[in-house]
């Protein structure tokens, strides 16, 4: 079954917690901390593979999770990186935010790309002695790994689009140049999936060529099966638009081309500026009469024509030799840039936001990354206790009571942890 979008959630691997140790041995007293830092945990990458053709694995399997990073050990050992996770999917794919949309990465190279870090491993205590504190009993615990909604869509990387109309002789024109092989029959939806080909002109090239399964007319709105895979044209560089010239169907070929185009531009507008050929097929079907007319009203519109029979690959050549032509001269294949988020583009050190409410002499402090900190916090020992209130300080959030109208005497509210506020 060919598979073209799935959703799926990943979660990068949480980060080991830090060590809180002391060094024990004979002959050395008072050894201080030697708690080492924890492992960082997994990351969530994905990985183009050309054997993979469709995203069928992720039908029933749509949660992946990294290996977390090991805790720290005392002797100032770190505890392991988890190991990344591999996810690979098929050479074309995008990966979006499943709440927002957002394009994240488009898997269309062979590099790697990184989509859920892993969280960061937390510190051991022997990064928190200083000359007045040498025996802090506090560490930091790891950080969580990312964790997304993911919706992956396939969009085929092919350098030509063959579309048209049911059994116009699409795949038989596929079966003919490349080595394909579609299934071919003498009924509408014989395809029932994008089928791609390679064309080889000569020995140095040659091009993808995707047949599309036939269009109707409400496509863009999901009427026939032509709705669900012309995501897979807007890559290509070039259209080849193939009708019936013959009107063996009992079709008008001048409607089907003005159906097929407005469905077309209907989806996305800038498939109605791309580079088209039309291709008339069937031609020992028709009259002399009937090719020189609908020849002379594609021409009129600015589009070059090309009749032949694809069955018996009568004038193929032609065709080829001019699609090859005009590949040269056309852009690469398109490669959809990622979408920077706001937050993206705002430095680390500006992103300590929170969030502070007043009711009546308390002052209640929220914020995610507040809280990440608070858990690092032995609030039994004193050393950790001036720690936090060191980080408090520096990250504004004291600064930032102040302007709330906080005075000395007033209660201050950390996720329910409580103390009083001092000058």
């Amino acid at each position: 079954m060919f598979i073209d979008s799935a959703k799926i959630t990943v979660s990068a691997g949480r980060g080991g917690d830090g060590a809180v140790a002391f060094h024990r041995e004979k002959y050395i007293a008072s050894g201080g901390p030697d708690g080492g830092d924890g492992g960082r945990g997994g990351n969530v990458v994905f990985q183009v593979d050309d054997n993979l053709s469709t995203l069928s694995d992720f039908r029933y399997k749509r949660k992946f999770s990294a290996e977390p990073g090991e805790n720290g050990r005392g002797n100032r050992c770190n505890g392991k990186n988890g190991a990344d996770l591999i996810i690979r999917v098929p050479r074309g794919t995008l990966v979006k935010d499943a709440a927002t949309g957002r394009l994240i990465a488009d898997l269309s190279t062979d590099e790697p790309k990184i989509i859920a870090r892993g969280g960061r491993g937390g510190w051991g205590n022997a990064h928190f002695a200083t000359s007045t504190r040498q025996t802090p009993r506090f560490s930091k615990p790891g950080a969580p790994g990312e964790k997304l909604e993911l919706y992956l869509e396939l969009k085929l990387l092919a350098d030509v689009g063959l579309v048209g109309f049911p059994n116009v002789g699409k795949s038989t024109f596929v079966s003919v140049v490349s080595e394909a092989k579609p299934q071919i029959a003498n009924y509408h939806f014989t395809t029932l999936t994008p089928v791609l080909g390679v064309v080889r002109l000569n020995d140095e090239r040659s091009f993808v060529i995707a047949d599309i399964p036939g269009l109707i007319e409400g496509a863009n709105e999901g009427a026939g099966l032509g709705h669900e895979f012309l995501r897979h044209v807007e890559r290509c560089r070039l259209l080849v638009h193939m009708v019936d010239v013959s009107g063996s169907e009992g079709r008008d070929p001048k409607e089907d081309f003005k159906i097929i185009n407005a469905e077309l531009e209907k989806f996305n507008p800038e498939l109605a500026k791309r580079p088209m050929l039309v291709v008339g097929n069937k031609c020992d079907l028709a009259t002399d009469e009937a090719i020189a007319e609908f020849k002379a009203f594609v021409e009129k519109q600015g589009y070059e024509f090309f009749p032949i029979m694809a069955a018996i690959r009568y004038q193929v050549d032609p065709l080829l030799n001019r699609i090859g032509a005009l590949l040269a001269k056309l852009p690469p294949v398109k490669v959809y840039e990622p979408e920077v988020t706001p937050e993206q583009l705002v430095p680390s050190s500006e992103k300590k936001e929170v969030t502070i409410t007043r009711k009546g002499d308390v002052f209640t402090v929220e914020g995610d990354w507040l809280l990440q900190v608070m858990r690092t916090i032995n609030y039994e020992d004193e050393d950790s206790l001036r720690y936090f209130e060191s980080v408090l300080e520096k990250t504004g959030v004291i600064e930032k009571l102040r302007q709330a109208g906080i005075q000395e005497g007033n209660t201050v509210n950390l996720y329910g942890f409580e103390f009083e506020f001092m000058e």
